[in-house]
C-alpha cells in the first residue's frame, strides 16, 4: 500500500492500531492545537510584516534541513535513533517574533517538509506521528507565547525595550518551552517509562534541545536587529548536527550491533577505568566470563538467524540480571564478559548465580513458531586484586574458571581462588 493509499483510506490509518491512550491523546492534542490557534488568530491577528518574517524563518528552516540531509543519511546507517529534529531553532524564534497563529503555520511548514523529505524517505514514520509532533510543538509555542504576553513583552522587540526585565521574560519563555514540550510528548509514547531518564531522556538529549532553543533565541535577536546576520546561525547549527553524528559514531564503535551490549573495545575501556579507580581507592571489582552452552547446536539445528535471536535474548537476560552500574560486553561468538565495579566476593557470587538462573528461565520464540527453552550458561569469575592486578590477567583468570565450569558439567558458576596461570 502506498502512502497516498493510506491517506485516502482513514480506516487503515496506523493511529487506530495504537493503544487507546495514545490514540485519544493524539486526537485531543490536534483538537487543542487547532482551537488554540483560532483563539490566537482573534487575539493577535498577523500583519503583512509578520507574514514576511514567517516566510523568512520557514525558508531558513527548510534550507537548514536540506543542508543536513547528508549528515542524516550517514547517521541513519549507524544508528536506529530518531531523526535529529532541530526545528526548535526556528519555532523558538517564531515565538519571540511572530503572532502565535503564524508560529503555528511555521511549524506546519517545517514538519511537512521534514515528513516528506526526511522522515518518510529515511524512516517511514507513520503520518499520525508527524501530525502529533507538529501539534505538540504548536501547543508548546502557544504556552511560551502566552507566558510572554502575560508578562507584557509579547515579542522580542518589546522585551529589548524593557531591558533586564525583558531578558528575564525571554529566558522564562525559553524555560516554559523546554518544560512544556518535555511533558507534552510523554502521553504519546507507547511505553512511558518510570525513571527520569526513561521519561525525559539523558543529559545529551536535553543538552541538544537546550542548545537549539538558545540558538533560536539568538536567531530571533539577529532577525529583530540585523536580519542579514540570521544566516550566521546556519554554520553552528550544521556543526552541532555533525557533532551529534560523531557522538553516535563513537557509541556505535563501543556497541555490539548484534546483541546491543558493549563491544570488546568499549568494555575494555570501562574495565581500565574501573581498574584505575580500584587502585586509587583500594577497592575491588569483579569480572565474569559467561559462555552460552551448546550454542553450536542451536545454529546447526535452527539456523544462524535463530542463533542471532538467541544471542540477543541471552544478552538481554544477562543485562537485566546485573546491577545498574555493571557493564555487559560481548567477548566474541557466544561468549560475554561482565564488569562489576565496587563489588565483593559475595556480590560477585550473587550476580553470577542470578545470571545463570535468568538464562535457564529464558524462552526464545522465533517467527516460524520454534520455541527454545533449554538454554544455559557456564560462568567463570575473577575478583581484583585476588585473581590478578590488571584487566588482562583478570579476564584470563575468569576464562580459566569458565572452562572448569564447562569441563565439570556446564550450567554452573566456578570462582577463581588464585591468580591465573600464564
Amino acid at each position: 500500500m502506498t502512502h497516498r493509499d493510506v491517506i485516502a483510506a482513514p480506516r487503515r490509518w496506523a493511529l487506530w492500531a495504537q493503544r487507546p491512550r495514545v490514540t485519544a491523546y493524539c486526537l485531543l492534542s490536534e483538537l487543542l492545537a487547532v482551537a488554540a490557534t483560532i483563539v490566537w488568530w482573534r487575539v493577535a491577528p498577523p500583519t503583512g510584516g509578520d507574514v514576511a518574517m514567517a516566510c523568512a524563518l520557514a525558508g531558513l528552516g527548510v534550507l537548514q534541513a536540506e543542508l543536513g540531509r547528508t549528515v542524516e543519511r550517514v547517521r541513519r546507517r549507524v544508528s536506529a535513533a530518531a531523526h535529529i529534529n532541530m526545528t526548535s531553532v526556528w519555532t523558538m524564534a517564531g515565538v519571540l517574533l511572530l503572532p502565535p497563529v503564524l508560529t503555528a503555520a511555521l511549524t506546519v511548514v517545517l514538519y511537512t517538509h521534514l515528513a516528506v523529505r526526511s522522515w518518510y524517505r529515511l524512516q517511514r514514520v507513520p503520518l499520525f506521528r508527524t501530525v502529533n509532533n507538529a501539534c505538540v510543538i504548536i501547543l508548546t509555542c502557544h504556552c511560551a507565547a502566552a507566558t510572554l504576553t502575560a508578562l507584557g513583552t509579547p515579542t522580542l522587540p518589546a522585551a529589548i525595550a524593557t531591558g533586564a526585565a525583558g531578558t528575564a521574560n525571554t529566558l522564562l519563555a525559553l524555560a516554559v518551552y523546554f518544560t512544556v514540550n518535555a511533558l507534552l510528548v510523554l502521553p504519546a509514547r507507547t511505553t512511558v517509562g518510570s525513571t527520569p531518564v526513561e521519561l525525559f531522556g539523558g543529559w545529551p538529549d536535553n543538552a541538544l534541545e537546550v542548545a537549539t532553543l538558545c540558538l533560536g533565541t539568538l536567531n530571533a535577536l539577529a532577525l529583530a536587529t540585523q536580519p542579514g546576520l540570521a544566516l550566521l546561525i546556519l554554520p553552528p547549527l550544521l556543526i552541532l548536527h555533525r557533532a551529534v553524528l560523531v557522538r553516535q559514531l563513537e557509541a556505535a564503535v563501543n556497541r555490539d550491533a548484534k546483541t546491543g551490549t558493549f563491544s570488546l573495545a568499549g568494555w575494555h575501556t570501562l574495565a581500565e577505568r574501573a581498574l584505575a579507580h580500584a587502585e586509587r581507592t583500594s577497592t575491588g571489582f569483579g569480572v565474569l566470563m559467561v559462555d552460552l552452552d551448546h550454542f553450536k547446536q542451536v545454529n546447526d539445528t535452527h539456523g544462524h538467524l535463530t542463533g542471532d535471536l538467541v544471542l540477543h535474548a541471552t544478552a538481554a537476560a544477562i543485562t537485566d540480571a546485573v546491577r545498574a552500574d555493571d557493564a555487559v560486553g560481548r567477548f566474541g561468538g557466544e561468549e560475554f564478559v561482565v564488569l562489576l565495579p565496587h563489588t565483593s566476593t559475595t556480590d560477585l557470587a550473587i550476580v553470577a548465580e542470578r545470571i545463570r538462573r535468568a538464562v535457564t528461565e529464558l524462552t526464545v520464540h522465533t517467527d516460524d513458531g520454534t520455541r527454545i527453552d533449554t538454554l544455559s550458561v557456564s560462568i567463570g569469575t575473577a575478583l581484583y586484586p585476588t585473581a590478578g592486578t590488571d584487566v588482562q590477567r583478570l579476564i584470563r583468570a575468569a576464562d580459566q574458571a569458565l572452562y572448569r565450569a564447562k569441563d565439570t558439567g556446564r550450567n554452573r558458576v566456578v570462582h577463581t581462588t588464585a591468580p591465573s596461570t600464564p
